[in-house]
């Protein structure tokens, strides 16, 4: 089994797998996308792109996922046995805006937190299973929607 995993900050070259998540065509300082071709790319030191995602594609599941979300706080218990409580507050999260996203991942607020696998990697027929995700810090989600609002659920 081979394992793809750990997280990328724009900029930052990540130091096991050697790659660098970038943003093409995208001017983090005005907040504007500069050509059709922009893009989230992940890149080795020569500048060949491993993986990317182009900004429409992910512009479009961004607004259809998140268009209304909602965030419940947890705490854990990790010690025996392993027990969850969740939190009566919960945030009402609305109008995701895709310009503030690309501003949040490239100040490093958004990683990119891979958790992709291939099962028997030196078969013939192997398996694999990706799974990317971009990830924001909960103290963090006004950064990326344009409305944000906490309420008790069970009220």
């Amino acid at each position: 089994r081979i394992d793809f995993a750990g997280t990328h900050r724009v900029g930052v070259r990540h130091r096991q797998t050697g790659l660098t998540l970038t943003l093409v065509d995208f001017n983090a300082a005005d907040g504007i996308i500069l050509g059709e071709r922009g893009r989230v790319a992940l890149v080795n030191d020569e500048g060949d792109e491993a993986a990317s995602w182009g900004f429409a594609e992910l512009m479009e599941h961004w607004a259809r996922k998140h268009a209304h979300a909602v965030y419940v706080p947890c705490r854990k218990r990790t010690d025996a046995p392993l027990a969850y409580r969740y939190s009566a507050s919960v945030r009402l999260a609305q109008e995701p805006d895709f310009l503030r996203l690309l501003t949040a991942m490239a100040n490093g607020q958004v990683r990119y937190d891979p958790g992709s696998k291939i099962e028997n990697a030196a078969a013939a027929r192997s398996q694999t299973k990706a799974r990317s995700q971009f990830r924001i810090g909960a103290a963090n989600i006004g950064m990326v929607y344009a409305q944000v609002e906490t309420v008790n659920a069970c009220a």
